[in-house]
């Protein structure tokens, strides 16, 4: 039985709503990708520097649009099957893209995600960006960050202000890439009339106080207030992309006409140069989300994120390894590959020393150990008994027989080979004097 109840006697709502996104100060690319409608509102954060984030928040976009349209009768269960199925075809997109182009491995986004059924939200969440609630003059923070440092503060080993400066700040645990299916956080939350939401990547929040957004977050027009938002980030020190979406809940008013969707950032740029070029993503510029120091060679043990003075989107998503381990996995793949070999030699080398000959050393007929062979000058064999048989007493075809090696099955068959041959020799000759 559904959990909804008849339509009639829902409180129907609607929404009022405005988008911006900025490149920001610091960056050449814009990587964050947001999208406001009649029922949806969504913010992607993409991560890669060279790897293209704008590819990976633009395709997320493309996917999550989906959700907005007129809802039917979901129940809260079915809403959420919804939101969740967009975010994993958002993964799936991302996989196919990377099949195609091996260049963007590495690259990924961040997802929160408010589809609206009329009634309430289902909300999706992976990543940092972040969506609040003001609702009587408080602001509450509905999305729960998968970074490193919320694991601090859940662990009460940092405060939120410290996390604001942490030097692992930036470290996103789980996002939507072509590697994992990351599972979303996801719920319902109410709303009624007066209810202003907010939904922003880290280059907002990540710099302004809950206090400071309340602020803003108190007066005039969504489109107002996201506007406010993303100039008040910039004023902060905001080196990031900062992309706002800002919708007020209002009485459903049936002569109220339907607001046209809004596209912003890497998804509204990827929609403008498909119409130009023909293809999706060619002619942009593939180059990173800023400038990059270089990165030193020989980083200290143990310090694997802050003893890197770069871009800190280079080492944004912590499943992506940094590139400065390629060298271990370089060195353990040799090491794996030249164990290969030693096992190898090892295992020949046992074998060679089961094996026997019948030879010639020094004039004498002697049973060797070993193959009958060498590798770049070295025997694959050793004398391993020395018998009273002289080449010299044997016929020429026995002289050569022995001199070319006679192959023998083991040890006894080698020492039956040369009593054959010490039965056929030529007795020895003695001098006398004349």
């Amino acid at each position: 039985m559904s959990d909804q109840p008849p339509e009639a006697a829902l409180p129907r709502l609607r929404l009022d709503y405005g988008a911006v996104s900025d490149v920001g100060r610091v960056r050449r690319d814009n990587q964050d990708s947001g999208y406001a409608g009649p029922w949806l509102l969504a913010v992607c954060d993409g991560v890669g520097g060279a790897a293209r984030g704008d590819i990976a928040s633009a395709t997320a976009i493309t996917q999550l649009r989906r959700l907005d349209e007129p809802p039917g009768s979901d129940s809260a269960e079915e809403l959420l099957g919804r939101v969740a199925g967009a975010i994993h075809r958002a993964h799936d997109r991302l996989v196919e893209l990377v099949d195609e182009d091996p260049a963007l491995s590495g690259t990924s986004t961040t997802a929160t995600v408010l589809a609206f059924d009329g009634t309430r939200l289902g909300i999706g969440h992976v990543g940092d960006s972040r969506a609040y609630l003001y609702r009587d003059g408080a602001i509450r923070q509905l999305t729960v960050d998968h970074t490193f440092v919320q694991t601090l503060i859940d662990e009460g080993r940092i405060t939120e202000e410290e996390a604001r400066v942490h030097p692992h700040r930036n470290l996103i645990m789980r996002a939507i890439d072509a590697v994992s299916d990351s599972e979303p956080d996801l719920f319902v939350l109410d709303i009624g009339p007066g209810d202003r939401l907010l939904v922003c990547s880290d280059g907002a929040c990540g710099v302004l106080t809950d206090g400071r957004m309340a602020d803003i977050l108190s007066s005039g027009s969504p489109e107002y207030a996201a506007v406010e938002l993303v100039r008040a980030s910039l004023e902060a020190g905001s080196s990031d992309n900062v992309t706002c979406v800002v919708a007020d809940v209002l009485a459903a008013d049936d002569a109220a006409p339907v607001a046209e969707a809004l596209v912003v950032g890497a998804a509204a740029e990827r929609r403008l140069q498909r119409g130009r070029t023909g293809g999706l993503f060619r002619g942009h510029r593939s180059g990173d989300t800023g400038e990059l120091d270089p990165v030193p060679a020989d980083l200290p043990e143990g310090a694997p994120y802050d003893a890197i003075d770069s871009d800190p989107e280079a080492v944004r998503y912590a499943p992506r390894p940094p590139r400065r381990y390629a060298w271990a996995k370089r060195l353990f793949a040799a090491a794996v590959a030249v164990g290969i070999a030693w096992v190898g030699l090892a295992a020949l080398w046992s074998w060679s020393q089961h094996q026997y000959y019948v030879g010639e050393q020094d004039g004498a007929v002697v049973i060797f150990r070993g193959v009958n062979a060498s590798v770049g000058g070295f025997d694959l064999s050793e004398p391993y008994q020395t018998t009273d048989v002289e080449l010299d007493r044997l016929s020429d075809f026995d002289a050569g027989k022995v001199r070319d090696g006679i192959d023998a099955t083991d040890l006894a068959d080698a020492q039956k080979a040369v009593q054959r041959l010490a039965s056929n020799q030529q007795p020895a000759t003695t001098a006398t004097d004349g």
